[in-house]
């Protein structure tokens, strides 16, 4: 037996992942040391050491404020611009300029401890990706004819068998081949009961097989899996900047460079206009320096923008950007495709009408055994219904497939035509059971005719089925004040049908995808802001016309690639939930936006008016940023 211990070029960097976990720390612990530091030279101070406290003093400035030193200089070399990070600097440089040490100090000391709580933010967000990661085995024990051998997940190719034995993970999208067990997808889709699954069943990388052993066809390589997929989105989302953070940013630059002006004139018009001493008028334009500097309002969005992006991945819901995010706590209006949307996006068996002389059983079984030779997607999920419903084996007979119309065939001596009205006769159709068939369609069902030799023998109705949770889903969006609508392809009495089934507000039947372009543009016109809901390639364009794109987890690759969020568990009722979230952390960055510039305003007048000294500033300036960083934090919880 080979064994590889090649590491799968998807798993994250393992020192990066260190680092990144024990930043924070090393900031607090940075933050607490200048702290002790600031009440030794306190002391040194009140003994008459003045030496030793300035040298104590300055050790504390420099291991208080070296991790944000460092980045406000980094990042005005970067990008050219000023931050608040070097105000902050500049601020307690010059309190120690003019002898207040222990000013400066504890300004130096709460801005590192407001930088660690955002640091535990950020590393808090990146939780969720690295927890993911951690999921995923390095290998996988690949079966060739009687062998077994151990190889790297990565190395694992599309046809390839692998062996998964009880209480491991999945290492790769599959398809199972061999036996039956029970599939944790927590880690995939957030439910917490094991889901029952046996050959035939598609499994996903980085769940667990949580009873029994089974033999799985690889049908994804590593870099495509859904897994992957999630890591990928996540990580694509929390580097997208919102709206409003990418205002912040431009106004930062602009405010910095006005304050510094502010100062400057402060250092020197004072004490001219108002006849304040020198060491008044410096004094009172370093507290200005401090308490106009705009780290609060910096820290109100940025923060709270990855706590609910973390939080969605956690549930299920993975948004491409805190754009989107933003934006879909504006949505009035959602239109949504019916088939694997708002319905399960397959035809199943609703209603089986039989002759009064025909025995329905011996009836399906020889309907199935004809349908099994044809590829139609009626014929498959008539087969699928009778072998689940009376487990009994079908026998091969001779068929043929008639274009347009349907299948005949010959069983057991008894030949039968299965398909539409026009090949087993339109008329005799249309009488069958006091004209059933029309009550039928009318519930937007398609229908499956059968004929034997005495004449119709029996009409079996088909319909892609509503999703449970559809119903709950839009109700809760109708809560919400959302507009719901359906664009379909399918014809206006299955549209009909579909739309009251599931309570929608309107719907617009036989809709080709330019149509339903054209429709999303006619929402946006009336409700503003509109969100599209689709899972196929023929709902990209909508989609991407829409204000925010919601795709189905399970839908094609195209859908996923041009939507801006995915619901991975296809949990409609998610949507509701997310835009609960969006209005939340929209609240949330409005509250601290007003309470920050709130503060600085009461601040800055305070200043002004010779009421408001050093530590005081300090502490309303910087408690302010921790306070809308904790406030952001919220958005973690579910």
């Amino acid at each position: 037996m080979n064994s590889s211990t090649q590491t799968s070029p998807n798993k994250p960097n393992k020192w990066k992942d260190l680092t990144e976990k024990f930043s924070s720390f090393w900031e607090l612990l940075a933050a607490g040391i200048s702290g002790l530091l600031i009440l030794l030279g306190w002391f040194l101070s009140n003994q008459d050491l003045a030496t030793a406290s300035a040298i104590t003093y300055i050790l504390a400035y420099i291991i208080g404020g070296y991790a944000k030193a460092k980045e406000g200089i980094l990042q005005t070399i970067e990008e050219k611009k000023l931050n608040v990070e070097l105000l902050m600097i500049l601020a307690a440089v010059g309190s120690a300029l003019i002898g207040y040490w222990t000013e400066g100090a504890i300004l130096i000391f709460i801005f590192s401890l407001s930088g660690a709580l955002e640091t535990y933010t950020m590393n808090k967000s990146h939780k969720e990706i690295s927890s993911l990661m951690d999921l995923q085995p390095e290998e996988a024990l690949r079966i060739i004819g009687d062998k077994e051998e151990i190889v790297a997940v990565g190395d694992l190719k599309v046809g390839d068998l692998i062996l998964i034995k009880p209480g491991e993970r999945v290492p790769s999208d599959g398809m199972i081949k061999f036996g039956e067990t029970a599939i944790d997808e927590a880690a995939i889709t957030g439910e917490s009961i094991p889901v029952s699954k046996k050959a035939g069943y598609e499994v996903f990388a980085g769940t667990v097989n949580a009873t029994g052993t089974i033999k799985v066809e690889v049908t994804k390589p590593n870099s495509e899996t859904l897994f992957q997929k999630i890591i990928t989105l996540v990580q694509n989302a929390q580097s997208e900047k919102s709206p409003s953070q990418l205002f912040i940013e431009r106004f930062e630059d602009t405010y910095v460079k006005a304050v510094l002006a502010v100062v400057a004139v402060m250092m020197f018009l004072p004490h001219y206009v108002l006849g304040w001493s020198w060491t008044e008028t410096f004094y009172r334009a370093m507290v200005l320096l401090v308490v106009a500097s705009p780290c609060a309002l910096v820290a109100s969005v940025m923060p709270a923008t990855l706590a609910a992006i973390s939080n969605g991945a956690r549930n299920g819901i993975l948004f491409k950007g805190g754009a989107h995010l933003e934006q879909l706590g504006h949505v009035k209006a959602i239109a949504f495709d019916k088939t694997g949307t708002l319905t399960q996006g397959k035809p199943v068996v609703t209603d089986i009408i039989t002759r009064d002389d025909v025995d329905q059983k011996a009836f399906m079984l020889s309907v199935a055994s004809i349908e099994q030779n044809s590829n139609h997607p009626l014929a498959q999920s008539i087969v699928n219904y009778v072998k689940s419903t009376y487990q009994e084996s079908l026998p091969r007979v001779v068929s043929e497939e008639v274009s347009g119309f349907g299948v005949a065939g010959t069983v057991e001596g008894k030949n039968y035509k299965i398909g539409k009205k026009d090949f087993v006769g339109r008329n005799a159709a249309n009488a069958f059971k006091d004209g059933i068939a029309d009550l039928l369609a009318a519930e937007g069902k398609t229908l499956s005719f059968v004929q034997d030799e005495h004449g119709v023998a029996g009409i079996i109705a088909l319909k892609d089925v509503v999703r449970s949770e559809t119903k709950h889903a839009l109700e809760a969006l109708k809560d919400e004040g959302v507009y719901t609508c359906m664009l379909t392809g399918d014809n206006e009495r299955t549209a009909h049908a579909i739309a009251k089934e599931s309570h929608l507000a309107g719907y617009v039947a036989e809709c080709l995808p330019e149509r339903k372009v054209e429709e999303i543009k006619k929402l946006r016109e009336e409700y503003t802001t509109v969100a599209m809901v689709g899972d196929g390639i023929n709902d990209a364009p909508a989609l991407a016309s829409a204000s925010v794109g919601i795709a189905m987890g399970e839908g094609t690759d195209v859908a996923l690639e041009t939507a801006d969020i995915v619901l991975m568990k296809n949990d409609l009722p998610k949507i509701a939930d997310a835009i609960k979230l969006s209005k939340k952390m929209n609240r949330i960055i409005r509250q601290n936006v007003i309470f920050s510039i709130t503060v600085i305003m009461v601040l800055i007048c305070s200043n002004f008016f010779q009421v408001l000294d050093l530590p005081f500033g300090v502490i309303g300036h910087e408690g302010s940023t921790i306070l809308v960083i904790l406030n952001g934090l919220r958005l973690l919880k579910s």
